[in-house]
């Protein structure tokens, strides 16, 4: 069996964050997710073939099912990889599972792909800006002003400090590389079935609320961990983000989502939410936070830094919890 101490688990998922801030997602390499996204599209193939009608009954069905294999077939394959690895040598298995830990964390990805649409906002080139802000968002890009760039990029990385960083990263404390597999292989079920639209309302609805509820608890330690980096962080404004948190966080359409972006915008003193389009259709997102000034290129930047502090506040934690560990053993 494969079965790892609280120390060497706290030892791990320390070495995993630095991983992600180093390396990210190597090009060169096959990413766990894209391996998930290929058996998600291939059994949905299966369960719910081309021009076969199903009831809405067989769809919530046949999307359980889906739900269940895709989640347990990826905590299954991380534990095979990482205890192959260990029979080789144990440390070829503490390796395999930090790096496994690493890819289902994307902190330096997150901020890489914002500043793609950050770059050429401050260089004055809304076209190109557009253009990257369509890789990180669901919503219509091409009609954006500036601010409207901006703003999704501030949404997306606010967003994704939950389901980037903080919810993985909770879920490799409790089970190692395979429960946090788990989490990113239902995180990236939501991204691909989990839309409130005709063809997924049925069949994605168990995916988006397994999401919901393995977010549901990283997402409130978020808004504290936010507001903490925002008191860290020059300019900023912790009490201003507990307080937008408070009045805000609910009127967001998801569970969880709301928390984090309310707690940057009352951070950064800007407002959040407003107006989208989304295939076609306008949709008029709650309003979060208070709109002090105009939002602008380089909130992205100060919403990377928000990140940052998080996970620099979570990877210093758990080094604090390792040391206190080993230290009361000797």
């Amino acid at each position: 069996m494969l079965f790892y101490s609280l120390q060497e688990t706290l030892l791990l998922v320390a070495a995993a964050i630095a991983i992600d801030w180093a390396a990210g997602d190597p090009k060169w390499l096959t990413h766990p997710v894209i391996l998930i996204g290929r058996l998600i599209a291939r059994l949905e193939r299966k369960l719910r073939p081309e021009g076969v009608e199903l009831s809405a009954a067989a769809l919530r069905k046949r999307g359980m099912a889906l739900t269940a294999v895709t989640v347990l077939a990826a905590a299954a394959a991380t534990w095979a990889i990482c205890f192959a690895a260990a029979r080789i040598h144990p440390w070829l298995g503490y390796a395999a599972s930090a790096w496994l830990v690493s890819t289902t964390m994307a902190v330096k990805g997150l901020k890489d792909a914002a500043m793609l649409v950050f770059r050429p906002l401050a260089a004055g080139k809304l076209d190109e800006a557009r253009t990257y802000a369509g890789y990180i968002v669901s919503r219509d890009t091409s009609a954006m002003e500036a601010k409207d760039a901006a703003r999704a990029a501030v949404e997306t990385v606010a967003e994704n400090t939950v389901d980037a960083f903080l919810s993985p990263l909770l879920f490799a404390l409790l089970g190692a590389a395979p429960l946090a597999m788990l989490y990113r292989a239902a995180n990236t079920l939501d991204s691909m079935v989990g839309y409130k639209n005709e063809r997924y309302a049925h069949f994605g609805w168990a995916s988006a609320r397994f999401d919901d509820a393995l977010n549901y608890i990283p997402a409130r330690l978020c808004g504290g961990l936010m507001a903490a980096a925002a008191w860290a962080t020059p300019g900023l404004s912790a009490a201003r983000a507990i307080r937008a948190v408070r009045q805000f966080a609910r009127l967001h359409p998801s569970p969880n989502s709301g928390i984090p972006e309310s707690a940057a915008a009352g951070a950064l003193g800007i407002e959040l939410g407003g107006r989208n389009v989304y295939f076609g259709r306008v949709s008029e997102r709650a309003r979060m936070g208070w709109p002090l000034r105009p939002i602008e290129p380089a909130d992205i930047v100060r919403t990377i830094r928000l990140l940052y502090m998080v996970s620099l506040f979570c990877f210093a934690g758990v080094l604090a919890a390792w040391l206190l560990l080993r230290l009361s053993a000797s």
